[in-house]
């Protein structure tokens, strides 16, 4: 708007012919400063010689009709002038079009970009190349670094394509092609997937038994609960640090559980642990669960030194005992059910909170595990996991028949 009081006024004092081809060459060259511009301020240099000129040649193209062909025609020239330029302005833009043609075609040089957002695009071929290393680790792509973040995009992104490319930018390429952030799970490499696959099948069975005798089948796990803080996300204000209380107690505040979850019906069991865990105390919660729950009972769990011992052997020796334990293969928590139950605490017991003292722990966690009795579909919904999946996706015909008799005397030779 300046600029367009300025470009009368100096019509008034200078020819406008030459006034005209001053704000021109503004116009010009604020078009060269924009073919070369790699950095904000080249940026805004060059919208501020388009504003200078273009809002100076507004006020001196009228008046040069006047100059021209004189006060007599002067309406007549105008309305024809604005008539074409208003015809040519009803078309589609043309900077799409000069934008394509212009783009960058080299690592260097002038990049005209009207039809896409700063920064440059890669096309079709650059983006399939950035999509397939990103699905590998970086150092497939021959950068040594341990993970994808956006650094490392822009690293690989100049070094393959000449392109640089602003933190913002590499996070959109990374939403465009399809990627996610998400925080990931260990893959444990040393589970036997062959074992994995027939305990999947054995499981299959199992179920299918315990409808048939109306047995209740329980997943069962410990865990350690400590009085320091348990780091986990949180949603903080953009450009505040995420920071979380600790008051560091020592290692040794800590409150420990078993726990027993049943799917079917949305059950959980569980008893406050003294000290670490071992065959006795493994047969103490076996106890509590069979007073709970006096009819058949089958109770899947991993192969930790605590289910297992003399104790335990002792415990399944009882007559009429009509409990079976199942030991899960080996490195598969993700069959588990019962391990949801724990990060379930975490997430809303203790979760970011440093408590201080093994008492502090203990109120917080039993009064959430209490809580659960009241949550049962909430509890059937969260600890469903990939070995019910499996198991109800797999063929009749592949099923194994049940190894077991119903009774508990084939898990001895397990413990």
């Amino acid at each position: 708007m300046a600029f367009v009081l300025a470009g009368g006024w100096i019509g008034d004092r200078v020819p406008i012919r030459r006034a005209m081809f001053v704000f021109g060459l503004a116009e010009a060259a604020a078009v060269g400063v924009l073919g070369f511009a790699g950095t904000l301020p080249m940026f805004c240099l060059s919208a501020a010689l388009a504003g200078i000129g273009a809002g100076g040649r507004i006020p001196l193209t009228l008046a040069i009709h006047g100059v021209y062909f004189g006060r007599r025609n002067f309406a007549t020239i105008t309305g024809v002038s604005l008539m074409v330029l208003n015809l040519a302005g009803a078309g589609p833009p043309h900077y799409r079009t000069l934008g394509v043609g212009l783009r960058r075609g080299r690592a260097c040089g002038p990049d005209i970009r009207a039809d896409r957002w700063f920064p440059p695009a890669l096309d079709q071929a650059q983006q399939e190349e950035l999509k397939g290393a990103v699905e590998q680790p970086p150092a497939t792509a021959g950068i040594v670094m341990a993970n994808w973040y956006w650094k490392v995009v822009r690293q690989f992104v100049s070094e393959r394509f000449g392109i640089s490319l602003s933190r913002s930018s590499c996070l959109n390429w990374l939403h465009r092609l399809g990627f996610a952030f998400k925080r990931p799970k260990k893959r444990l490499l040393k589970a036997d997937e062959s074992k994995r696959e027939t305990f999947v099948a054995e499981y299959a069975v199992l179920w299918e038994e315990a409808q048939r005798t109306e047995a209740r089948i329980f997943f069962a796990d410990e865990a350690h609960f400590r009085a320091d803080a348990e780091l986990r996300g949180k949603w903080v204000l953009k450009g505040k640090p995420a920071l979380v209380d600790s008051s560091s107690p020592r290692y040794g505040e800590k409150a420990s559980y078993y726990s027993a979850v049943c799917l079917e019906t949305g059950e959980v069991e569980w008893m406050e642990l003294e000290g670490n865990s071992n065959s006795g105390t493994s047969v103490a919660f076996l106890t509590q669960l069979k007073e709970k729950h006096p009819g058949p009972l089958r109770v899947i769990w991993d192969n930790a030194p605590a289910h297992r011992g003399e104790a335990v052997r002792e415990y399944l020796r009882t007559p009429e005992l009509e409990l079976r334990l199942v030991n899960l293969p080996g490195y598969s928590p993700d069959f588990n059910a019962d391990e949801a139950i724990w990060g379930w605490a975490r997430e809303e017991a203790t979760g970011n909170l440093c408590l201080g003292s093994r008492a502090a722990v203990q109120e917080r966690v039993g009064k959430f595990l209490a809580g659960l009795s009241s949550r049962k579909d909430e509890v059937r919904r969260r600890c469903r996991t990939v070995l019910q999946s499996r198991a109800e996706t797999l063929p009749r015909d592949s099923r194994p028949e049940s190894p077991y008799p119903a009774n508990a005397h084939p898990t001895l030779a397990l413990v």
